[in-house]
């Protein structure tokens, strides 16, 4: 939201929410974004009333993007809203508090394999070895890296969501890329775990969530089986 598209001057093609990657920034110097952030205007209560006034059932916002940054207070991950940023605040308890009152299911997505700042995330800045995001395989990980990335940062966070806010409808998984069938379906069966109520998204990967997902803004040629959506 900061760089709103642009780059040391310069409009970077794609989609805003793809910056770090596609404009090729370190991730020291993204990082430093996090000073600047404090969206002082956000009212939980204003956008959740209006939702509701527009006949929404429920609301699902990113709690965490591919750039790796937590739109809640984490403790596992100090790379989060309140602690690396002026705002100090937790959106995501205020939406929760504000879905209550009107009576909208609050839900969230969340990146599950893209992660350009944990090291072994899909797609991690590798300042290391010098090859970055300028190479061809930059999504390849290897399998214990990626697993234990899994283990570390993406079921901490996913505990943090399931506890920290009350009932949540559904996590919304995406961009499954490396992950396996096996860890998409251990995702899916930790989520039921500690809220067996909430629905996981067919982008957790291998059509193993609760229902299917259609690629962005597609709409399907013919009949769908079962449960599914489009976003």
């Amino acid at each position: 939201a900061v760089p709103a598209g642009t780059w040391q001057g310069q409009q970077i093609p794609s989609l805003g929410e793809w910056i770090m990657r596609n404009a090729k920034i370190p991730i020291t110097e993204y990082e430093a974004l996090g000073d600047q952030f404090n969206p002082v205007k956000f009212s939980a209560d204003e956008w959740v009333r209006i939702a509701a006034q527009a006949g929404m059932k429920y609301l699902v916002i990113t709690s965490k993007h591919h750039d790796g940054f937590c739109m809640f207070r984490s403790p596992s991950n100090p790379y989060n809203i309140v602690d690396a940023t002026p705002f100090d605040r937790d959106p995501m308890a205020e939406l929760a508090k504000a879905c209550a009152k009107y009576g909208l299911k609050l839900c969230f997505y969340y990146s599950q394999a893209q992660d350009w700042h944990a090291p072994g995330g899909a797609g991690h800045w590798e300042e290391a070895n010098g090859k970055g995001w300028h190479s061809a395989d930059s999504y390849t990980r290897p399998a214990e890296d990626f697993a234990q990335y899994l283990e570390d940062v993406v079921k901490p966070n996913l505990q943090e969501l399931l506890t920290q806010y009350g009932p949540i409808g559904l996590i919304w998984f995406d961009t499954p890329v490396i992950i396996t069938r096996e860890q998409s379906e251990d995702l899916r069966d930790y989520v039921h775990s500690l809220q067996p109520n909430c629905l996981v998204s067919g982008r957790v990967g291998h059509d193993v969530g609760d229902y299917g997902s259609m690629g962005d803004n597609q709409i399907p040629v013919g009949r769908v089986q079962g449960g599914w959506e489009t976003p």
